[in-house]
């Protein structure tokens, strides 16, 4: 019998009832569980979240509520090697590319609740100094970061139901905001085995941390003013939400990472074989190639000199006829299945629509040769290289994304303002990386391409052995971006920490001020 997952909300497991929306082995195409939310008071379910979730986490210091964060990350490092299996067997990912999702997680948590130990025994931020406000030097103001009294609602996307959990909840929890998160259903089975962790062990107090296994029903008419919401998807799914009657009536935050064509760049300096060369092939195949290139991350669109155009296309067929799809249980499999049939017709249609501008130079968008596969079950394709010999008129590139192994190859004129003319026509994205050792071009080409991107990577000798490659996302920096990408921010150390707060100003005398704010710590 099909395992029946349950949703944890009001402190307790519930069981959604009517129908339920399958999860799926994408290797074999069989349902391994199903889920429900039918049935559940979602207004009830906020309301509990608000009431007892939200007064215990303010009630902490930012030190308590790092511990918090601390013990969830080992409680989850503690279930590694069986939470691996089931990133493997749900969201089809190679053993290499779960453990990426859940040492991400892991490890995000990790960071956070290190930031809560050093801000200490605070309870709310301080932001900036005393600003006086008359000629008595007693009458001053300050800037504070209290938490809102609401409840973050964390809606996430299939492909890291693990590390996408955990990043924006760790910086609500220390933020002192309680969180309901809600992953896509169809990879939710990881996320399910990591709340599992999470409630055996009395890690959260109760009310403090939710989970939604299914649809997200009526959520968002019960949203309130002191609410948030933090959703990773489609672009067209963040105009919903965003355009919701009851999130526009009530000014709800609403925070978006969506839709992204993010960017490499090879500069005009870089000599085939040297340092620089190496790392920039490197990482744009492993881009197209981890998590089966379904990263928001990833790159898709790569920028080289029109003169280097035939080395660049060979070195990166070179690099990526290594890579083997199929059953990523195998050893020897480095791209797994896409997570869900959907995705697969997506991506086809996507691959489709690139070649109105585009001509296939590696993979053809097909399944290619599978590894421990047999007939034609799963979600499979193989990593697709395209080439277009215009970047300028080639608008089909810099307009749709392919969540997949799928790049494209397009020529710039070797300097750095035709390169950055032609990123931006992304308009908007969450990682653009710059591959050179020339100062100037770094130079021109970072500011040319910094107003429409959330991060920069710039690739070069000197940390090609340390480098993480652009689609790794790091706790201390931000993530998101301007334009097509959603115009949200996450993460970014601190600075996370804004979205869950209120800024408020606060005109008194000063030695009043100094006792009111006693915990308060500098932010």
């Amino acid at each position: 019998m099909t395992e029946r997952l349950r949703s944890y909300v009001m402190g307790e497991w519930i069981e959604g009832a009517g129908s339920h929306r399958p999860l799926v082995d994408p290797t074999r195409g069989v349902a391994l569980a199903e889920a429900s939310t039918e049935g559940i008071d979602m207004k009830a379910a906020l309301a509990f979240a608000r009431e007892r979730g939200g007064p215990a986490l303010r009630a902490m210091t930012f030190a308590e509520r790092g511990a918090l964060l601390a013990a969830a990350s080992s409680a989850i490092h503690e279930r590694r090697e069986a939470l691996i299996e089931v990133g493997v067997q749900n969201a089809g990912n190679t053993r290499k590319d779960a453990k990426f999702d859940i040492d991400g997680a892991t490890a995000t948590l990790s960071w956070y609740a290190r930031l809560g130990e050093k801000l200490g025994q605070g309870r709310f931020l301080l932001d900036g100094g005393e600003e006086r406000l008359s000629r008595n030097p007693r009458y001053v103001g300050r800037h504070i970061r209290v938490p809102l009294r609401g409840c973050a609602l964390h809606i996430n996307a299939f492909n890291f139901p693990a590390w996408g959990f955990a990043e924006k909840a760790a910086v609500a929890i220390l933020a002192g905001v309680p969180v309901i998160t809600k992953p896509a259903t169809s990879t939710a089975l990881l996320t399910a085995r990591i709340f599992e962790a999470l409630v055996e062990g009395g890690v959260m107090p109760v009310g403090a941390l939710s989970l939604l296994l299914g649809g997200a029903g009526d959520l968002l008419d019960h949203l309130t003013t002191q609410d948030v919401v933090a959703f990773t998807g489609s672009s067209d799914t963040g105009r919903a939400i965003k355009g919701h009657p009851n999130v526009v009536a009530r000014n709800v935050r609403v925070n978006i990472e969506a839709d992204s064509v993010n960017a490499a760049v090879l500069g005009a300096d870089v000599e085939p074989g040297g340092d620089t060369w190496d790392l920039f092939v490197r990482e744009v195949a492993n881009d197209m190639t981890q998590k089966a290139g379904q990263k928001c991350t990833a790159i898709r669109r790569i920028f080289a000199p029109a003169d280097r155009m035939d080395e660049v296309q060979s070195a990166l067929i070179d690099e990526l006829s290594g890579a083997s799809t199929g059953d990523p249980s195998h050893r020897d499999v480095t791209v797994g299945p896409l997570a869900t049939g959907a995705q697969l017709k997506d991506i086809r249609a996507g691959v489709d629509r690139l070649r109105a501008a585009a001509r296939p130079v590696f993979g053809d968008g097909g399944r290619g040769e599978l590894v421990g596969v047999e007939g034609e079950g799963g979600f499979f394709i193989a990593p697709t290289l395209l080439r277009v010999d215009d970047g300028h008129a080639a608008e089909v590139v810099h307009a749709h994304e392919v969540f997949g192994p799928v790049a494209t190859l397009i020529p710039y004129d070797g300097t750095a303002a035709d390169a950055a003319e032609l990123v931006c026509k992304g308009d908007g994205g969450l990682v653009a990386s710059i591959y050179s050792d020339d100062r100037d071009f770094v130079a021109e080409a970072l500011f040319g391409i910094a107003p429409y991107h959330g991060r920069v990577h710039i690739g070069s000798a000197k940390i090609a052995d340390h480098s993480p490659g652009p689609g790794t996302d790091k706790p201390q920096m931000l993530h998101g971006c301007p334009g097509r990408a959603g115009g949200g921010e996450e993460l970014g150390g601190l600075r996370g920490l804004s979205f869950y707060t209120q800024r408020t100003a606060v005109q008194g005398l000063s030695p009043l001020l100094e006792k009111l704010f006693v915990d308060g710590v500098e932010g």
